[in-house]
Parts: structure tokens; C-alpha cells; sequence
């Protein structure tokens, strides 16, 4: 049996991102599993600065879904996708050095990022045959 869409899932990676991964993972879990409409939502009013990069990765996935379904010249509704996957990995960090007391180096770790989100249709709902 064929899936009604048969548009696969898009996904959108930042990279580098100078966020600190901790940081980026609240806002991340914000999201995953909700309508793409309502994590746009979500984002534009959560009060974390990470929301900021996370909401321009999440418009970037459905941006390239809606280029997929506009390739395969398929019908593409926004409504209908899905936060399929959202994760956040830890990137490079920088590493800087403070001066502290009796001429001693402190260490600062400059935390990256690398954001993924990835948005797929909502699957069908399938109804079992039998009746149990």
C-alpha cells in the first residue's frame, strides 16, 4: 500500500552556533513533537535566548519541505507537519584564558552548537481491521 504523502521528512542543521548546548537543549525540548505552527508559536514567545536560533533552524526545515513537495509537485500544507526530531549536539568549544590572582591563567570555555530539526507529515491514522 502506497502512504498518501509521499514527501519524506525535511531537516534543517545549524552549525557552530555559539550557544551552549545546555542552553539550546531546553528550548529544544520545547518543540519536539508539536505542530510545526505551534512551535513557531512557542519559540517567538519563549523568553530563553536560544529561541532565537532554534526558531531560524525550524522555519529553515519547513522552508526546505516546502521546496521538496514544490519539486515533486506535490500539494504542501504547513499545518500538517510535525517537529519529527529535534536534538541539539555539542560543537567545538573555544577555549580562552582570564588572568586570575598570583599570576595564575583561569580557563573559559566557549561552548558551540549544532542544532538539528527535522519536520515530517503528520502519519495517517491507521484503524486496526479486526475488531477486538
Amino acid at each position: 500500500m502506497a502512504a498518501e504523502n509521499t514527501t519524506v521528512e525535511s531537516r534543517a542543521v545549524a552549525r557552530h552556533t555559539r550557544i551552549t548546548p545546555m542552553k539550546a537543549r531546553r528550548v529544544v525540548d520545547l518543540i519536539r513533537g508539536k505542530n510545526a505552527t505551534e512551535a513557531v508559536s512557542v519559540l517567538r514567545f519563549a523568553p530563553q535566548g536560544a529561541s532565537e536560533q532554534v526558531l531560524k533552524v525550524l522555519e529553515s526545515a519547513i522552508a526546505n519541505a516546502r521546496v521538496k513537495a514544490d519539486q515533486t509537485a506535490e500539494r504542501f500544507d504547513e499545518r500538517e507537519l510535525v517537529v519529527s526530531a529535534a536534538f541539539v549536539d555539542e560543537g567545538p568549544t573555544m577555549k580562552r584564558f582570564r588572568p586570575r590572582a598570583q599570576g595564575r591563567a583561569g580557563r573559559i570555555n566557549k561552548r558551540t552548537s549544532h542544532i538539528t530539526v527535522v519536520v515530517a507529515p503528520k502519519p495517517a491514522k491507521t484503524t486496526n481491521g479486526g475488531t477486538r
